[in-house]
């Protein structure tokens, strides 16, 4: 752990490229929900933002833990497939940065949580494949029910698992995706599922703390429990 001086763990977050708007100002930005941010600062922690620019895997160094946030569909190209005509919004640059950050914490044994698309980058970063379009597999849309409205999901956690340790048999979750984990990859291990199938959390086998939900648990203010666990990891 990297000596703080506030004891308070500095914890990395992924952003993503976007155009936004601020004043009169209309441009490109490094973005991520505020409420990631007032996650991990809730759970103890100090918010820090990594911006897919200019990547440089040695600042974990700098860092206690870190957070890949959700966010657009994964390129298809990471794990060799063909699009989907649902896959839309990709960021390939976004997925190289990613990839390259979470192997570099795996090797560092740098507590990671991964939220939703960062579950996914966390599968396909260690050589898994996704399933591009979930609804031609469950036959519904409740992963995802409309544009800007999350879902809930109960999942079911398998025992002895950090992530049973963290939330018990049971948990539920606001989710929005309509891509998921489909070939797991090696060394990854899948601990959890919805009740129609969909990998929901997965964690990386020999590590201390590497973790992937694929629900959103910074949109539930009064259940911190995985970012709680990811900032204690920290000490």
């Amino acid at each position: 752990m990297v000596s703080n001086a506030s004891d308070r763990p500095r914890i990395g977050i992924t952003t993503y490229l976007e155009p936004a708007a601020w004043g009169i100002w209309h441009r490109e930005a490094a973005l991520v929900p505020r409420v990631y941010l007032d996650a991990v600062a809730a759970a103890g922690g100090t918010p820090l933002l990594l911006p897919p620019v200019g990547t440089d895997p040695s600042v974990l160094g700098l860092l206690d833990g870190l957070v890949i946030a959700g966010g657009c569909d994964v390129d298809p190209g990471a794990y060799d497939a063909t699009p989907h005509p649902e896959t839309v919004g990709t960021s390939p640059d976004r997925d190289h940065h990613e990839a390259v950050l979470i192997r570099e914490a795996l090797d560092r044994e740098l507590p990671l949580l991964a939220v939703c698309r960062g579950l996914q980058m966390l599968n396909v970063a260690l050589g898994g494949t996704l399933q591009q379009h979930l609804p031609d597999v469950v036959a519904h849309d409740g992963h995802r029910p409309g544009p800007a409205v999350f879902g809930r999901v109960e999942v079911k956690v398998e025992p002895g698992t950090l992530t049973a340790r963290i939330l018990g048999e049971r948990a539920t979750g606001s989710c929005y995706h309509h891509q998921a984990l489909d070939v797991v990859a090696p060394g990854l291990q899948v601990t959890a599922r919805a009740d129609d199938g969909t990998v929901e959390a997965a964690e990386v086998q020999g590590t201390p703390f590497a973790l992937g939900v694929q629900w959103h648990p910074e949109e539930t203010p009064d259940d911190l429990r995985l970012f709680t666990a990811l900032i204690r990891s920290t000490r």
